[in-house]
């Protein structure tokens, strides 16, 4: 499996990219293969101030619904809208065009204190 080493994860098995204050969210590629094929992405979100580990929404898969928690406090600023029409991009391309959401980080160096490729490897037993 694939755990880009440029991401940090969380055991949640959320990975966030840092750009500046901005964090683009995604799950993982071991997420998304251990929900199957994923069927609709609801995050109904944008604009809110959320808590880390608080839910920003749920991704359904065809066997399970499962809720996205927020890897850092911050606010949704923006949701993927292609996942409306291709929800399968979450499966087809995790770490690219299947991310989530792009968010405002409260604090950026709360990323640093997330899962490392390495860490999060060893979670999840690759």
């Amino acid at each position: 499996m694939n755990f880009p080493s440029n991401l940090r994860y969380t055991k949640d098995h959320e990975w966030v990219l840092l750009e500046g204050n901005t964090a683009i969210i995604g799950i993982t590629e071991f997420a998304q293969r251990e929900l199957g094929d994923i069927v609709f992405v609801d995050i109904p979100t944008v604009g809110k101030s959320l808590d880390a580990e608080e839910v920003f929404g749920t991704v359904e898969a065809v066997k399970t619904v499962s809720d996205l928690f927020l890897p850092v406090a911050g606010t949704v600023n923006e949701i993927n809208a292609e996942l409306d029409a291709s929800p399968d991009l979450v499966n087809s391309d995790p770490y690219g065009d299947g991310w989530m959401i792009k968010m405002t980080v409260k604090n950026p160096a709360d990323v640093a204190g997330l899962l490392d490729a390495a860490a999060y490897s060893a979670l999840v037993g690759e």
